[in-house]
């Protein structure tokens, strides 16, 4: 029976709610995700330095970078009416945001459903829908709010000399694609949805889709676990990194907006996966030295652990790390197994499971940031007037180190839940 209909009883137990709850459960869950984004991206670019920027954009850079994390298409756009035009992308996720959204709106989902015994597809149906009407709203609306314009200076050289000639006051800025944005942000939501009833524990759902989620949980939760941890990690890093050598307003800017992108491309990168990258132009990026070393200086370049450790050798720690990681999230996921499940299909699982982290990681992780000017077509669009950044992951590479990886810590993990059990350890959380 729908959580929306008045009079009798539930699938489970207790009245039925009358339909406003239902609304005002989905309200309370949307409104409490896009606060929590609200908050963090303020945070973030106030830390950056962002509020000091010209016509009181400040408001609208934080919904962009709201609209952002949810999947968000912007084009960047510029010109000064037919003498000067512009061109340019922008394709980042700052993940601390969207892992914050996700987080609360996976928590606002299930919320009512702890303590039930029995919840039927169209409970389910109900509340999905209602929160997902009311995200369509709130993307919209993102998406619409999500656009500027920002005077700039064209520097020195021909453009500033033509520029001063006609008396050309250029604009660069940015707007939302409200189709894309709203498509993605409804993808977003329904990955947050999925991810939400495949790891939880305790809320009940159909039979078939109970029996399905009985296989892939406790992979799916050591997954998850596992990213969840590599921020965790961050975290403290980021909090002594800030306290110890100085200049803490920068580095909480990049905890509050992007520590996800950082840890979770640390992690990959630690399994052996190899990005392509480049880095061209004015943008000054808040990332550690030797990656910024590493992509900078013209073309596409390789970002590896070996690129990274010819400038610090440091960063082979990534990958004795990785898969320490790795051997305990696969041992979590044997012992959230039932005993006696075979070796060979916990290996599987648990292989399953970290190709689709993988995937998902370079999917999230993935940079396309370019802008261009040009003056009466002078002007090269990869010049000083100009920058790109990019970061993309060779998905072939990506998905064969982590069937490896997969196999060879799925094994492990096996035989070291199964040795604990035999010394009569309990089962995980």
């Amino acid at each position: 029976m729908d959580e929306g209909r008045t009079g009798g009883r539930t699938a489970g137990h207790g009245p039925a709610r009358p339909v406003w709850h239902g609304w005002l459960l989905a309200c309370g869950t949307v409104g409490a995700a896009l606060g929590t984004m609200g908050v963090l991206a303020t945070a973030g670019l106030w830390a950056a330095g962002a509020h000091r920027l010209p016509d009181g954009a400040f408001p609208r850079v934080v919904v962009a970078v709201v609209s952002l994390a949810v999947g968000g298409d912007l084009e960047l756009t510029g010109g000064a009416g037919a003498f000067l035009g512009g061109r340019g992308e922008l394709r980042v996720l700052p993940l601390s945001v969207g892992l914050a959204g996700a987080l609360v709106v996976g928590a606002g989902f299930l919320a009512p459903w702890h303590r039930r015994t029995v919840v039927d597809g169209r409970e389910w149906a109900g509340r999905a829908g209602r929160i997902a009407l009311l995200w369509t709203a709130a993307l919209v609306g993102l998406a619409l709010g999500a656009r500027q314009e920002f005077g700039v200076p064209l520097g020195d050289g021909l453009l500033s000399e033509l520029g001063e000639l006609f008396g050309l006051r250029p604009t660069v800025g940015f707007e939302a694609d409200v189709g894309g944005s709203v498509l993605r942000g409804l993808g977003w939501l329904a990955g947050v949805f999925l991810v939400a009833l495949l790891v939880s524990p305790r809320v009940p759902v159909p039979g078939r889709v109970s029996r399905f989620r009985s296989a892939v949980r406790p992979a799916a939760r050591a997954a998850l676990d596992l990213l969840l941890g590599y921020v965790a990690v961050g975290l403290v890093i980021g909090v002594v990194v800030a306290g110890v050598r100085g200049h803490p307003a920068d580095t909480f800017a990049v905890v509050l907006l992007g520590l996800p992108d950082l840890v979770w491309l640390a992690f990959v990168l630690g399994l052996g996966v190899v990005w392509d990258g480049r880095v061209d132009g004015p943008f000054g990026l808040p990332v550690p030295t030797a990656l910024d070393r590493v992509l900078r200086g013209g073309g596409e370049r390789e970002l590896s652990v070996r690129t990274l450790a010819e400038q610090d050798a440091g960063f082979w720690w990534l990958v004795p790390i990785a898969a320490l990681a790795l051997c305990s999230a696969a041992a979590l996921a044997a012992l959230r197994s039932p005993p006696g499940t075979p070796l060979w299909r916990l290996a599987v699982r648990w292989g399953l499971a970290l190709v689709v982290t993988v995937a998902v990681v370079c999917l999230l992780v993935r940079v396309d940031v370019s802008f261009g000017l040009s003056l009466l077509g002078i002007g090269d669009p990869d010049g000083g007037s100009s920058g790109q950044v990019l970061l993309r992951p060779r998905w072939g590479g990506a998905l064969v180190v982590a069937v490896a990886w997969g196999a060879v810590t799925g094994f492990l993990g096996g035989g070291a839940a199964r040795w604990w059990r035999r010394r009569g350890g309990g089962p995980a959380g």
